[in-house]
Order: structure tokens, then C-alpha cells, then sequence
């Protein structure tokens, strides 16, 4: 199996049109397998051929890219900046071939499997539920897992075919990802029934500086924690952050088993609980996006369908601001 591409190089004044390289799927594969080894030997053992196979098909490689690739003047291979730079795009490259393949063989078999989307925490079941909708109005009889995905693993899981879809609080694109931006959610404010704050009909922001508010990540480590503190910050409120030991469950909890904290949450104001805790209104409240997180050189009706206008990097529709 071949995958040609254009490697678009600096043109001559002899030559503007761009050279056509063929780059064999197998031999990338055993590029990045010794990228990601500490040893050709350790490479070669995972790939199941032998260290004097994989050395040759390293050099072809070279030879046919015309690059050299790794820094052989150390005891352990090195990949150059070329051969960081093909690394990069190997990986969803032979990424988005797996996940073709196993497409052709499930309309093959007329048995297409669950389309997975992973979800961070941050986002509710209901909140999941209504993006998966968009999909199901088009498809009605997809079928469709979903479950939470903690944000390290994001990239993992969709480069391993785990999921086919990530969703998160984000808008910064991945190197390697696709991306869109496929909703927004009002931020609001969960607090304990116990918490000082209960039983308003609405908060200010200005109210939130004297309480500790619980994150699920520290500053400058979560796109979502740096949001929400730049929004108390645009309000002149510096607050005290705790990050919540409890990771996974949704954002409302984090209020339970300390009521003096406040969390921010895109939940439908009201109790929750059963009573143990409520969300209320913010005067003025922000909306904060939901992105979702692809292969790319993958195609997928059903991820098209569910993204609506934004899957070619169109706005939201109006219902969903």
C-alpha cells in the first residue's frame, strides 16, 4: 500500500514544479516504531523483523525522501529536525489509514461498530447528548458510545482508534488533531445548599471573591481553568483556586464535601443532588465553547452529520449560542 503526497519544495530558477515523492505505508510505520523505541534492536523486536531489515528500510526511506532522517554519530538513534518533522505528520497519517481500513471492512461486513466519542469531564452526559443528536437526526440508526476521557489521553485515543471523536472545553487546535468548535454553553455557578450564596436567584461575580473556586486542573495546565480564571480576572477578582481531588464525576459534585467552595458549571440552574446542591444564574454569565477533536485525512458521514456546518470549519448555527 502506497500513500503519495506532494512534498512542496523551494523552487529553482530551472525548476518551479513540485517533486513527487511515493512514501510506502510500511516503511513508516517502522519509522515511527524506532522513533518510539530507545533502540533499533527494541524496534525491531516490536516490529517483528529483524534490526538488519528495519536498518535498510530506514535507509530506503532516506533514500527516497531524500533526507537524512536520524543522527547515527550516537549509540542510540536520534531523529533529525526532518525526521521530527515527517514523525509529526506520521502519526495521524498512518492514524487516519487504520482508521479508513477498518471503516471498508465494517460496510463490508454491513456491521458498522458504535461510533465512540470520548468527552472530558467538563461536559455533562445531557450536554454529550445534545451534540450526538445533530448525528442521529441525519443517521437515526448510528449507533453511538460515549464516554468520559480524562484531557491526557485525548490524542492517545483517537491516534490508537479508541475513539473517533473527542469532545472538550477548548479552542486551541492540536498539532496533530482536526478541530471545530461545535457549540457554546452558559457558565453558571454550582454551591452547596449549605454554602452562604444558596438560595439566590442570581450571583454576581463581584460575590464569588471571598469563596474558594475548585477547578479540576491548575493554572496554565487546562485551557478551561486559564478561561474561567481570565474571566474572574476581567472582573476584578482574583480568586483562590483548589483543585478537586476528585476527578471524573460531573463538575456539579465538586461542591458536595465542602461548602464554602464554588464551581463553575454549565448546568441548567436549579437543585441537584437531591437537594445537596444548586446552580445559579450569573449576571451576565459567559458562554464557553465545546470543541471537538478529530484524525485528520479521515472522512465520517456521521462525525459530518454531528458537527453540522462546523465539520469545514463553518460557525455554529444560531440555536447553538
Amino acid at each position: 500500500m502506497f500513500i503519495n503526497y506532494y512534498l512542496f519544495m523551494t523552487p529553482s530558477a530551472s525548476d518551479l514544479g513540485p517533486a513527487v515523492a511515493g512514501l510506502d505505508s510500511r516503511r513508516l510505520a517502522q519509522f515511527v516504531g524506532v522513533v518510539e523505541s530507545s533502540t533499533l534492536a527494541e524496534a525491531a523486536a516490536r516490529l517483528f523483523i529483524t534490526q538488519q531489515a528495519l536498518s535498510a528500510a530506514l535507509r530506503s526511506l532516506e533514500r527516497d525522501l531524500g533526507v537524512i532522517l536520524f543522527d547515527r554519530s550516537r549509540r542510540s538513534l536520534q531523529p533529525t529536525e526532518a525526521g521530527k518533522a515527517l514523525y509529526a505528520g506520521a502519526r495521524p497519517l498512518l492514524a487516519g489509514t487504520r482508521a479508513l481500513a477498518d471503516e471498508v471492512r465494517r460496510v463490508a461486513n454491513g456491521s458498522p461498530e458504535p461510533f465512540v466519542i470520548g468527552h472530558s469531564p467538563a461536559l455533562s452526559g445531557a450536554e454529550v447528548h445534545g451534540i450526538i443528536e445533530r448525528g442521529l437526526d441525519v443517521y437515526p440508526d448510528r449507533s453511538v458510545t460515549a464516554r468520559p476521557v480524562f484531557p491526557s489521553a485525548f490524542e492517545d485515543e483517537l491516534m490508537s482508534g479508541a475513539a473517533d471523536l473527542i469532545l472538550r472545553r477548548g479552542v486551541g487546535t492540536p498539532q496533530r488533531l482536526a478541530s471545530a468548535i461545535v457549540t457554546y454553553h452558559l457558565l453558571r455557578v454550582a454551591v452547596s445548599a449549605q454554602h452562604p450564596l444558596a438560595g439566590r436567584s442570581r450571583i454576581a461575580m463581584a460575590d464569588l471573591g471571598t469563596y474558594p473556586i475548585m477547578v479540576w486542573a491548575p493554572e496554565h495546565r487546562s485551557f478551561y481553568t486559564d478561561y474561567l480564571l481570565a474571566h474572574c480576572r476581567r472582573c476584578g477578582i482574583e480568586p483562590v483556586l483548589k483543585v478537586n481531588p476528585i476527578q471524573g464525576t460531573p463538575p456539579s459534585t465538586a461542591v458536595l464535601r465542602d461548602h464554602r467552595v464554588c464551581a463553575f458549571v454549565t448546568d441548567e440552574p436549579g437543585a441537584l443532588h437531591g437537594g445537596r446542591a444548586e446552580v445559579i444564574d450569573l449576571d451576565a454569565g459567559p458562554l464557553v465553547p465545546v470543541q471537538a477533536l478529530w484524525l485528520p485525512h479521515t472522512e465520517s458521514p456521521f462525525r459530518t452529520a454531528l458537527l453540522g456546518a462546523t465539520a469545514t470549519g463553518g460557525p455554529p448555527s444560531p440555536e447553538d449560542v
